[in-house]
């Protein structure tokens, strides 16, 4: 069955974050060069993870597949919200939304679950070093890899067909930049009080489970750490700081969001810029500038590719 047979309407209007023309311009150039930064500092992130033997230890396995989601999240919103900022009429096809929702949701719960992975690798690293390498082996690695990206989609494909069976016959305009769950269902011409439950018990259950899983972990590391208070002990500690600035920085507004009956805040399109935006943004930056191997290593590939 198309999906123009649930509903009535054809297109959704997007307000974005603003109706003034001159912030608009403004925030097109500050989102532009965000969206630039982001693919050009994971893409530089994957490149020298890939060229560089080493660093093939698991944590930097699972930074170049972070780095990739960073910019397959960011891709979702990012392009049609650049058109829109310099377009009069910010319309989009009911299908397309529903496309948007569902790439939102796969790419999101699945860096949900890598970090996740991330946060356990470094456990594993701190608290058991010496059966580290069974633990975290590369069949290992893909295994977790592919289950996060499973369970993703899993989230997403629930997530969208929750939607799509909803009757849309109007109002049309989404509150937002983007199409996502709590602005377009709240469009819906019926009762969505379970709809709305289910919702929040799939997206906000795997938000928080994920952030406490997140707080154990680091909770560990921090009392192995006060015991043992070696260099490279306090190097994994530095590591695991950065980390906890992206999962803090990426789960707290997600749960803000979802993890609630999804009624409007006028403040919740400003917060969905934090963890579709800013977080991607800052990827990059924490994994690179605060960690020496990598940064040597792009340094020695920026020198090599010099010579010729």
């Amino acid at each position: 069955m198309a999906l123009g047979n649930f509903s009535r309407v054809t297109e959704f209007i997007l307000l974005g974050l603003s109706d003034t023309r001159e912030l608009q311009v403004l925030l097109f150039i500050f989102f532009f060069l965000a969206y630039a930064m982001v693919l050009l500092g994971n893409l530089l992130i994957i490149v020298t993870v890939r060229c560089d033997p080493k660093l093939s230890s698991p944590m930097y396995f699972l930074l170049c597949n972070l780095s990739f989601i960073d910019i397959c999240c960011i891709s979702v919103t990012s392009p049609r919200m650049l058109v829109d900022l310099l377009s009069q009429r910010k319309t989009i096809a009911f299908k397309d939304c529903i496309v948007q929702l569902f790439f939102l949701h796969f790419v999101g719960a699945s860096e949900m679950f890598l970090l996740t992975v991330m946060a356990y690798d470094r456990y594993a690293a701190i608290c058991k070093p010496l059966h580290y390498t069974a633990i975290m082996s590369r069949q290992t690695c893909w295994l977790l890899v592919s289950a996060c990206w499973a369970g993703g989609f899993l989230h997403s494909i629930v997530q969208t067909l929750l939607t799509i069976q909803l009757p849309f016959c109007g109002p049309n305009k989404i509150d937002n930049y983007f199409c996502d769950v709590p602005p377009v269902i709240r469009l819906a011409c019926t009762d969505i009080y379970v709809t709305e439950w289910l919702m929040a018990s799939n997206s906000g259950l795997i938000s928080l489970v994920c952030f406490l899983v997140l707080v154990t972990s680091y909770t560990f590391i921090l009392v192995r750490v006060r015991i043992r208070l070696t260099e490279g002990h306090w190097k994994a500690l530095s590591t695991c700081a950065s980390h906890v600035m992206v999962v803090t920085l990426f789960f707290v507004p997600c749960i803000f969001i979802y993890l609630r009956p999804f009624s409007a805040f006028p403040s919740d399109k400003h917060i969905c810029v934090i963890y579709t935006v800013f977080s991607p943004v800052m990827n990059p930056l924490i994994y690179t500038l605060r960690n020496h191997e990598v940064k040597a290593s792009m340094w020695r590939l920026w020198k090599h590719s010099r010579i010729f």
